[in-house]
């Protein structure tokens, strides 16, 4: 079994929860993290830059581990495999770290098939130390092998963006060859429109940016306009991307009867009231998406395996992780951010 050759490493953590400007992270030297018995040890190559890691850095999310490194979309090669870790991986495999690490398997719902609302569960970069850091550990059962044909930087935002965009398109209930509208337009949504437009679906898309627009209108969407404005057609379906809770109005209203719009984040501001007769009426509903299964992963790395993912990273050095925040705070980021080791 192979070993890190040093014992300490560079990392970032959280020193306190709060906006970019107040400099919550802070680069430290740390330990090498020791993998147990059921983990693996992975030297990281890439890591995406996600909006939940800006949500545990600013505190939008409750703090589940002090002084936490950030990251879950992790690219990597084993380099120590646990005892009791099983078969599945060797030294040297490229592996994938993603945010789900770890469920209880034996409640109603890990039962059932649906591990991503188990109460017990547990996520990289959040409850454990993820991948802003030059090492970093996952339990077996919960890394991914990774399809081939992909950098090392383009596999790290398909680990969450990919996965949870694809999760929230199965949660949007998209008819075949259906209209469907994105709502924001960051790492997960220019994936997500990807792989709905190779399924066959017409997609629009309502972001803030232009420069956002120009990127999906090169992916093929039908139209891009802002983040609030109505699409051109009434819509099957719809995500929202963007943690904007005002958005849920012209999201809802832009549906066609029957319609259902998925909201993808972890997080979302305050939704303001409702007009049923405007927003829900006709069968039009609302669903939230918590996490993901591993199931969902496994099928959205098999899907990206057969169908080509062409996935915009700008690209800094795990020096900058605290400019790739701030620049994604401030909306300067079109596509999906990744950290190279």
């Amino acid at each position: 079994m192979g070993s890190a050759a040093t014992t300490t490493m560079r990392a970032w953590r959280v020193r306190r929860p709060g906006p970019m400007a107040s400099g919550p992270l802070e680069q430290v030297t740390a330990e090498v993290p020791r993998p147990g018995p059921t983990d693996l040890l992975v030297a990281v190559r890439a890591c995406g830059v996600c909006r939940t890691d800006l949500h545990v850095t600013e505190g939008d999310l409750a703090v589940h581990r002090d002084r936490v490194i950030p990251g879950h979309e992790v690219v990597g090669e084993v380099i120590e495999v646990g005892s009791a870790a099983g078969t599945g991986f060797s030294v040297g495999d490229r592996v994938g770290i993603a945010w789900l690490r770890h469920t209880c398997g034996v409640c109603t719902y890990c039962r059932r098939g649906a591990e991503n609302l188990c109460p017990e569960s547990r996520y990289t970069g959040w409850d454990a130390d993820g991948g802003y850091a030059e090492f970093a550990t996952v339990p077996a059962d919960f890394a991914h092998h990774l399809p081939g044909g992909y950098g090392d930087a383009e596999l790290a935002p398909l680990l969450c963006a990919g996965i949870i965009g694809y999760r929230s398109l199965l949660r949007a209930d998209l008819p075949p060859g259906g209209r469907l509208g994105l709502y924001g337009f960051g790492g997960s949504a220019h994936i997500t429109a990807q792989v709905a437009l190779a399924q066959g679906a017409e997609v629009h898309v309502m972001t803030r940016g232009a420069e956002a627009r120009e990127l999906a209108l090169a992916l093929g969407a039908a139209s891009a306009q802002g983040a609030a404005d109505a699409p051109p057609v009434p819509l099957d379906s719809a995500i929202l991307f963007a943690p904007v809770g005002e958005l849920v109005l012209p999201a809802l209203e832009a549906l066609d009867r029957g319609g259902t719009l998925s909201i993808a984040g972890i997080h979302l501001s305050d939704i303001p009231v409702l007009n049923y007769q405007r927003h829900l009426f006709q069968e039009r509903q609302m669903r939230s998406v918590t996490s993901n299964t591993r199931a969902d992963a496994r099928a959205f790395l098999d899907f990206a395996a057969h169908h080509r993912i062409e996935v915009t990273t700008p690209e800094y050095p795990l020096a900058q992780a605290d400019r790739a925040l701030s620049d994604l705070s401030a909306g300067r980021i079109a596509g999906a951010a990744v950290l190279l080791v």
